[in-house]
C-alpha cells in the first residue's frame, strides 16, 4: 500500500495516507460539515502479508472503489470487508467494492452483511498474525462497532470517536445511555492494551486517546449542563433548547444539533 506518511497528532490539513506498516487511509471524496475532509477508508494488513482487511469502503464512488482495489493490489488482495456502522457514507459502497473484489462484507446490522457472516462485539477476526478484536461500541447508532488492531496499538472507531470535534448522538436511532456506556468501555479498554492512536472515521489521527475520551465524557456532561439549564428556564422542544444552547451554531449544524438535543432530552427524562 502506497501513500505519504504523517506523523501522528498532525494539525495541517487531514489527507489521510501511510499511517503505520499495518495501516493506511485512503480519504473518500465526500467532504461536508458532517463528513469534515470525507470518509476515511482503512486498509489494514500484518506487515508483508497479502490479505489486506477494508473498514469502512465510504460512498458508491466508482473513482474511490477502483483506488481501494488499486492500492491494495500493490500487496495482495482484499480478504474481508467490515463496517464500523451502517450510515450511509461509510457503507453505500461496500457492496460494489464486494463485488469488485470478491470478499465479503461483514457489519452488525444484517442489512449490510453480503457473502459472509455478521460481526458482533467480542468477535475476533485472525489473518495470520494480525488479529482484530470486535467492539460493541453503540450510540451513535445502534449498529456501532469499533475494532482494535492488535499488532498497531490502535482502535478504528468509525463515527464513535472523531478526528476533529465530537459526533453527533441523532435521535431517534442514537442513544446518548448507550453512548456514555461506550466511552467508559473505550477508556478502560485503552488503559488495559495501553492504545496509542485511535484511528476516526473522519478527520485525522488522535494521538491521545485516553485524554480524547476523557474530553469527550467532560463534554457531554457540560452539554447535559446547558440542556437542563435551558429546560430549567421554561425551554420545552427541543427547538427551543436549541435557540438557547446552540445559539453561535452555523445554521448549517442547526439540524444536528436539534437531533442532538432530542437524544439529550430523551436521555433526562428516562
Amino acid at each position: 500500500m502506497s501513500g505519504r506518511q504523517l506523523p501522528l497528532g498532525s494539525d495541517q490539513a487531514w489527507t489521510g495516507g501511510v499511517i503505520s506498516d499495518w495501516s493506511t487511509c485512503l480519504l473518500a471524496p465526500n467532504p461536508s460539515a458532517w463528513t469534515l475532509e470525507g470518509t476515511n477508508t482503512w486498509l489494514i494488513a500484518e506487515p508483508g502479508a497479502t490479505d489486506v482487511v477494508v473498514v469502512d469502503p465510504g460512498p458508491d464512488t466508482a473513482e474511490h472503489l477502483e483506488r481501494i482495489v488499486a492500492t491494495v493490489g500493490e500487496r495482495g488482495a482484499i480478504a474481508q470487508i467490515l463496517l464500523t456502522h451502517g450510515h450511509a457514507d461509510h457503507s453505500a459502497g461496500a457492496l460494489s467494492l464486494a463485488r469488485l473484489c470478491g470478499a465479503p462484507v461483514r457489519a452488525l446490522d444484517p442489512e449490510h452483511v453480503h457473502g459472509g457472516e455478521g460481526l458482533h462485539g467480542g468477535d475476533v477476526i485472525a489473518l495470520g498474525d494480525l488479529v482484530v478484536d470486535v467492539i460493541s461500541t453503540p450510540g451513535h447508532s445502534a449498529d456501532c462497532l469499533s475494532f482494535r488492531i492488535n499488532g498497531d496499538s490502535s482502535i478504528l472507531t468509525g463515527d464513535t470517536v472523531l478526528g476533529r470535534g465530537t459526533t453527533v448522538i441523532a435521535w431517534p436511532e442514537g442513544k446518548l445511555g448507550e453512548y456514555l456506556a461506550t466511552l467508559d468501555a473505550l477508556a478502560v479498554t485503552i488503559n488495559a492494551h495501553d492504545i496509542t492512536s485511535i484511528y476516526p472515521g473522519h478527520g485525522p489521527l488522535v494521538a491521545d486517546p485516553a485524554e480524547r475520551i476523557q474530553w469527550y465524557m467532560q463534554h457531554r456532561a457540560e452539554r447535559l449542563n446547558d440542556v437542563r439549564a435551558a429546560l430549567e428556564t421554561g425551554a420545552r422542544t427541543a427547538d427551543e433548547v436549541v435557540a438557547i444552547v446552540y445559539a453561535q451554531t452555523p445554521s448549517g449544524l442547526l439540524g444536528a444539533a436539534k437531533l442532538s438535543v432530542q437524544a439529550q432530552m430523551d436521555f433526562l427524562t428516562a
